[in-house]
């Protein structure tokens, strides 16, 4: 399997995140019951957890754990 380039891993933090706000911001305000507080709350949190999600896919690309090679991945 190729190894990804980073911007790759940029793009799914961001696209997760996206996902992982909306439910962090819907269980803020069910818990809080204010829409002000859990934006907030989903505003800081977008920007905190894109950055470790990055960091966390740059980690475990390096890794070889639970990797396969490919038939093509030969060298000569």
């Amino acid at each position: 399997m190729a190894e990804e380039k980073p911007y790759r891993s940029l793009v799914k933090a961001i696209s997760w995140r996206m996902t992982g706000t909306a439910d962090t911001i819907l269980i803020s305000w069910l818990i809080t019951g204010q829409w002000k507080a859990a934006l907030g709350i989903g505003f800081v949190e977008l920007f905190t957890k894109i950055f470790l999600y990055y960091a966390h896919e740059r980690v475990w690309n390096r890794l070889s754990f639970g990797r396969v090679k490919g038939k093509d991945d030969f060298h000569i």
